[in-house]
């Protein structure tokens, strides 16, 4: 079974992540997974953290020779603003006059939550995990997910939607999509220029008056066969697994899975895919007219693209503080401020794409299984024959 986890803090020493599951003889191109990296650090609206980190994938187990070796997989990203956190967050006892205290809590942030659960007397370590800085982690061990699904001839990509009021209608095809991963610089990696420029204006608006701002992103996974994920229990549904991997995201509120949305609004006449049969396919000659179920139906995998988007909330931090409280006196203040972003959405989307490569990497390997990638691709190349004989 596939699994992984990630430690760190924002300002501590490093990430790291921890991949267990993968097959052994995957091909590890570095280059791919430190590409990645610099996805998710790319878009307008960054902050001035991005200016300081360039991160890079250390590997330093499951991997030798350029290749997997079947044992668990650990990666390390080094943060290279630790040089001016090390005395302010040692891992010894350390000088107390050096720590710096999140003294009031931001509204929207884990802060005031955390530190009652843990019964901390103000947020800072709370910011250092709940921190968005976390997901670069899952997006180093997502980067070997997609690696293992190319074998499959599975890939999975993102776009902006919506950035604020700004948004693209209608369904982006994956042609579109593809061509937009070809640039090689991201401004808000939406699809359609036009309405790219306009989401930069809104972005604009909020720089200047101190505010945040969300979106939308969509994560389309393309060519993934039918039969992923079960009806047989609840938590074995592939749509619950998707959407349970994207709202752990930092800042997304909502998930949705094809035209989930507007569905709920819609009769059914207007939202089922309806079914009908002609020349094979990638896997089937069964054919649908429209895919407003996302590629998923019954919590299964139909053989279209599996289209799942993110709602994310602006980011808490707001260089123009909301109403807080202080920790120690409980008077009233502004919530702090630590450098921040002020739009994320694309760098959400890349971290998307992370999660739902993981899931899709886990689904796969409980169906096709395999302790090496050739076993596997065997085992679903069998499978691939299996449906055109259906």
């Amino acid at each position: 079974m596939l699994r992984y986890f990630t430690a760190g803090e924002s300002h501590g020493e490093a990430l790291v992540a921890f991949l267990s599951g993968v097959p052994a003889g995957l091909k590890i191109d570095q280059a791919f997974v430190d590409r990645e990296l610099w996805r998710r650090q790319q878009g307008y609206g960054r902050g001035g953290r991005m200016k300081i980190e360039t991160d890079s994938a250390h590997v330093f187990s499951g991997v030798r020779q350029g290749l997997t070796i079947g044992s668990p997989i650990s990666i390390q990203l080094e943060n290279k603003d630790w040089k001016n956190w090390q005395e302010s967050l040692p891992v010894g006892e350390g000088d107390p006059e050096k720590h710096k205290r999140v003294a009031s809590p931001r509204p929207g942030h884990a802060d005031l939550a955390g530190a009652l659960k843990y019964n901390f007397p103000e947020a800072r370590y709370v910011l250092e995990r709940a921190s968005a800085r976390e997901s670069a982690a899952r997006v180093a061990v997502g980067a070997v997910a997609k690696l293992f699904l190319r074998e499959l001839g599975i890939e999975v990509l993102s776009h902006v939607v919506a950035v604020g009021n700004v948004a693209v209608s209608g369904e982006v095809p994956w042609e579109q999509i593809r061509a937009l991963h070809q640039k090689e610089t991201i401004l808000l990696n939406c699809a359609d220029s036009e309405i790219e420029q306009r989401m930069k204006q809104e972005v604009d608006k909020v720089l200047k008056t101190g505010d945040s701002l969300g979106g939308v992103f969509e994560v389309v996974a393309h060519n993934a066969p039918p039969g992923l994920g079960t009806y047989a229990q609840w938590d074995e549904r592939l749509d619950a697994l998707l959407a349970a991997a994207v709202m752990s995201l930092q800042a997304v509120k909502a998930v949705e899975i094809g035209a989930g949305v507007v569905a709920a609004a819609s009769p059914g006449s207007a939202v089922h895919d309806e079914i009908g049969y002609g020349k094979p396919a990638s896997f089937t000659a069964f054919t649908r007219t429209r895919n407003n179920a996302g590629g998923i139906e019954g919590g299964v995998s139909n053989g279209e693209e599996i289209r799942v988007r993110g709602y994310l909330k602006p980011i808490s931090t707001l260089r123009r503080p909301l109403q807080s409280v202080d920790f120690a006196s409980r008077e009233p203040v502004k919530a702090a401020y630590e450098r921040s972003d002020v739009c994320v959405v694309p760098a959400a989307g890349v971290a998307g794409e992370a999660m739902v490569a993981l899931t899709l990497a886990r689904c796969a390997l409980e169906k096709f299984g395999g302790d090496s990638i050739g076993e596997t691709v065997r085992n679903f190349a069998g499978y691939r024959e299996q449906l055109r004989n259906y």
